[in-house]
């Protein structure tokens, strides 16, 4: 959105939601407690769509887009936001760090597949995921999924936050017919992120 406002609203929400986070993934060294604080503050951010810029919501014809908006100096975690255009879907893949999924505009669907006793993938979970709805992703339990949009006319739009440098992660998709897996390492769509430290407008004490 052009024009965002720097200071109370828009990129200001993104700024203290980084804030927030890395002040979490430093104090809190349980998986299960940070990705539960972690997602009430992604639902917090999510609920809001007057703080990302254009740039990082612009859909692409050819596949989803996955821009970074922030990561941390050490890695720890990642927030991105994934672009979907009409009737885009990722194939069935996995994460290998925790991960966290806000909707924001439109909607998303998302399948999780578990392994069965004779190693084959299997469908399990649905979850349809409306602005304001957050999803957890843990390695702990299977991580496996396919995110699909909703929508077959419409662009849909969610803020992902992942436990690492989610671009540079060595990871895997997988075959759905004979679970084969196939290495990928996802990168970014964009080469800048936003600017979330220009407080020029509302300086602060030094």
């Amino acid at each position: 959105m052009n024009g965002i406002d720097q200071t109370q609203g828009g990129i200001a929400r993104l700024r203290r939601f980084v804030a927030d986070l890395t002040r979490l993934v430093s104090d809190e060294p349980d998986e299960s407690a940070l990705l539960s604080r972690g997602a009430d503050l992604l639902a917090a951010l999510v609920r809001q769509d007057d703080w990302l810029p254009d740039r990082y919501a612009a859909p692409s014809q050819e596949r989803y887009q996955q821009y970074l908006l922030h990561c941390d100096p050490l890695e720890r975690f990642s927030v991105v936001s994934f672009v979907w255009g009409p009737g885009q879907r990722t194939p069935l893949h996995d994460h290998r760090v925790w991960g966290l999924i806000g909707m924001m505009r439109g909607s998303e669907t998302e399948t999780r597949y578990v392994r069965d006793e004779a190693g084959r993938l299997v469908a399990g979970s649905q979850e349809l995921l409306r602005p304001g709805d957050v999803a957890r992703l843990s390695p702990a339990a299977s991580d496996l999924h396919l995110v699909a949009n909703s929508f077959e006319d419409r662009t849909s739009v969610s803020i992902h936050v992942y436990g690492g440098n989610i671009g540079a992660v060595r990871r895997a998709t997988y075959d759905l017919d004979t679970g084969v897996e196939k290495p990928f390492v996802s990168g970014y769509a964009n080469g800048s992120v936003p600017n979330l430290w220009d407080r020029s407008a509302n300086p602060v004490a030094a």
